[in-house]
């Protein structure tokens, strides 16, 4: 089913907030600063408001909001993983949006949202049976069947970051062990390196070391792309998915995608769907946020 965006969207991630506002289809105008991590929940609802402010927002406005974390039936929004907004649990952020901002507000997962947002308007057009991985801060996902995102009354459903992986020997931020996240997020990345003795990179500094040659930086981003090949054959196995998109600042790094691919290939045919770069880029949440509203 087609879908009309125009109006305003929000896409509070673990790295970047991110404001847009849309016009027939289209994003006409962004805006975006990087995400205060430990601020309060007040703080964190004024730098959207200022944000939206810059792009002619006005009270009442439609407006999609795509938040890390779960976001469930009633509106209350926790970060599974404390890591990343330590100080967002159980937040009745639908109330305290609908007062700052009008009733036209809607919520959804960022990487719900991203996965929607490509469905309908990027590397997922057309197709049926539809997932999409978003690897950064952490690593996220969302399942689209025939049009309609996979979703759960408590918001758990898509985070797919927390699966298990038989690559993990870490605790994950969200009190699970060895999980996806924990081998290929940014945040798991940086740790593996400072365990290593590289404590000043980040993962953005680890992939810059891997695409030099640097040995120990190749063999962890190596890991976190088998991690994200294993998990795709699984996720493959119970949706039978026909495409992938992958998104993220990891993800569309210069040569990630040709990794997973090529660990995919060791996996039989049957669990290899295509895989896609994210059409949309960094801003598949907004067009999902907006479209899902």
């Amino acid at each position: 089913m087609d879908k009309s965006l125009e109006g305003f969207a929000l896409d509070l991630g673990g790295t970047k907030l991110a404001a847009a506002r849309f016009s027939k289809n289209q994003l006409v105008e962004k805006a975006q600063i990087p995400t205060q991590a430990d601020a309060p929940f007040e703080d964190l609802c004024a730098a959207m408001e200022k944000l939206l402010a810059n792009l002619g927002f006005r009270h009442g406005d439609r407006l999609g909001v795509a938040l890390t974390g779960c976001v469930d039936q009633s509106g209350l929004w926790s970060a599974v993983n404390g890591e990343t907004l330590p100080q967002i649990k159980n937040i009745d952020v639908r109330n305290a949006l609908q007062l700052r901002f009008g009733d036209r507000v809607s919520l959804i997962n960022d990487a719900a949202a991203a996965a929607c947002g490509e469905a309908h308007f990027g590397a997922g057009r057309n197709i049926s049976r539809f997932g999409y991985i978003t690897i950064s801060t952490g690593v996220g996902g969302g399942i689209v069947l025939d049009g309609q995102p996979l979703i759960s009354p408590n918001g758990l459903a898509g985070h797919i970051g927390f699966m298990r992986s038989p690559l993990g020997d870490q605790m994950c931020g969200s009190g699970r062990f060895g999980t996806v996240e924990s081998v290929a997020g940014g945040r798991a990345l940086a740790a593996a390196a400072a365990a290593l003795g590289h404590e000043e990179f980040d993962a953005k500094a680890i992939y810059a070391a891997h695409q030099d040659g640097s040995q120990w930086a190749s063999q962890l981003i190596t890991r976190a792309a088998h991690a994200i090949a294993i998990q795709i054959a699984d996720l493959t196995s119970i949706f039978a998915l026909q495409r992938i998109a992958i998104g993220g600042s990891i993800g569309l790094a210069d040569g990630f995608i040709q990794l997973i691919t090529d660990q995919l290939a060791t996996e039989p045919t049957i669990f290899q769907p295509e895989l896609h770069p994210a059409k949309l880029g960094n801003d598949s949440p907004l067009f999902g946020a907006l479209c899902v509203g």
